[in-house]
């Protein structure tokens, strides 16, 4: 039995009933997204449940056009009466908007067809007790424990559990949707070591999928949270140096989300961006490679479509190591004069393929490395996508001939994205994914390290 309020047909009702009043009204083209979702989490600290937190929401969206004059009104109550107001709010809007002339829906033969007919296998809903989750997070946070008596505190150990379903329509005569879900255990030991115990480290790891059974053990994610802590005792500061750097995977993910936003419409209509017209252009090492495969069952980013209604197809961004493309709306590929890719909503599953002959594991590839420094953990947003200019503070490990040497914090690392992107020597097969980015340690060849 669902969990849901509502279905999925009552869902497109109303979304049939809102783009009906809409035309009803006089709107030359409406569309919009119909939602609900529900949830739970669970906390524990030092044994004792510090919060559960229940959610349970729904929401509908509406955006008319009244030629290229665009009004957008939201409520969270579906009863006729609301609908009718929210739809009117809208109109309301438009008329007070300038005109636009990129405002307005995709071309028809862009939109995604036959919807239902895929199934992306993103729906596996966990019915999970309060008092199981709450033992899940014990089990969890006890193994981070376990490992060593210097793990003396904790921030926590959370599970999740959270389902959602939608449809999205417009007057187009597309209509779509699905549900799906996201469940995450996750653990964050603190450690106490040094005189007096006055050296403290933390760190944290966390299992997040679709499918509750394809998270890792409570007890493998406390314990590998804990060894990473535990490995941060005794950070000392670097003297400031160029030399090469590694993003841990989790971290290369955020460096391949930098990308990301520096070729996304929004940045590059508005010229903020250092890689405005770079398609075509070389970016990245000529062995390089990023695919976005949208279609992917299970997928953390896998969609039929985007938030504009088109369909999405596989696709190479990055071919030996050269932009084709970008990731676009309809609405910024109207602003740029191109055609939408089919990213309305962000970017789907990118698979950044590991260098050839890459170690296959972080261990070999800080053999490979040499001497530099591991970047376990960024802080900060020094990032100006304007210039490219990247500053961030961090903590990690020093590496001599392949082999870490000591835990580092109170760094800075600084460089120019267009200069690390060029410059990445190795990307790992030790793939972790985060979002929508899957991919391993990347090495880049020269940064500043700023410390003491």
């Amino acid at each position: 039995m669902s969990a849901f309020s509502y279905t999925s047909d009552q869902l497109r009702q109303l979304a049939t009933d809102v783009l009906r009043h809409a035309a009803h009204c006089g709107a030359t083209a409406c569309e919009t997204d119909v939602s609900e979702g529900y949830g739970q989490s669970v906390t524990v600290r030092k044994g004792e449940v510090e919060t559960i937190e229940f959610n349970r929401d729904k929401g509908i969206g509406v955006s008319v056009y009244l030629g290229q004059r665009r009004g957008h009104a939201s409520t969270s109550d579906f009863s006729a009466a609301s609908l009718r107001a929210t739809v009117e709010a809208a109109l309301s809007i438009a008329r007070f908007t300038a005109e636009d002339p990129c405002a307005g829906l995709p071309e028809p033969e862009l939109l995604a067809r036959n919807t239902d007919a895929i199934d992306l296998d993103l729906y596996y809903p966990w019915p999970i007790l309060v008092e199981d989750a709450i033992e899940i997070a014990r089990r969890s946070e006890q193994a981070a424990f376990a490992v060593s008596p210097l793990i003396s505190n904790s921030e926590g150990a959370s599970v999740s559990a959270h389902a959602a379903h939608f449809v999205s329509a417009n007057s187009l005569g597309f209509m779509g949707g699905y549900p799906s879900t996201r469940h995450y255990i996750s653990c964050v030991p603190i450690a106490q070591g040094g005189k007096g115990g006055k050296d403290m480290q933390r760190d944290d790891w966390y299992s997040g999928w679709r499918d509750p059974a394809d998270l890792a053990t409570p007890e493998a994610i406390g314990d590998y949270a804990a060894r990473r802590t535990l490995s941060r005792l005794g950070a000392k500061k670097l003297k400031t140096r160029q030399c090469k750097v590694m993003f841990e995977a989790p971290l290369a993910a955020m460096l391949i989300g930098s990308f990301v936003h520096a070729v996304s419409g929004g940045s590059l209509y508005r010229k903020s961006s250092f890689l405005v017209d770079s398609l075509g252009t070389r970016i990245f090492p000529e062995w390089m490679s990023i695919e976005e495969q949208p279609l992917i069952k299970k997928g953390l980013a896998s969609s039929p479509f985007d938030d504009d209604g088109v369909a999405t197809l596989d696709r190479s961004v990055i071919t030996d190591g050269v932009l084709q493309g970008y990731f676009l709306s309809t609405y910024t590929a109207r602003k740029l004069g191109m055609q939408t890719t089919g990213n309305a909503g962000g970017s789907h599953n990118l698979l950044v393929a590991s260098s050839p002959d890459a170690p296959a594991d972080i261990a070999g590839m800080l053999r490979a490395m040499g001497t530099g420094l591991l970047v376990t953990e960024l802080l900060g947003h020094g990032i100006n996508y304007i210039t490219g200019d990247y500053s961030r503070g961090a903590a990690g490990y020093w590496v001599e001939k392949g082999e870490i040497a000591y835990p580092v914090h109170e760094i800075t690392i600084a460089g120019n994205l267009r200069d690390m992107f060029s410059g990445i020597e190795m990307i790992g097969r030790d793939v972790v994914t985060r979002g929508s980015r899957t991919v391993g340690s990347i090495v880049v060849n020269r940064m500043t390290v700023a410390g003491s």
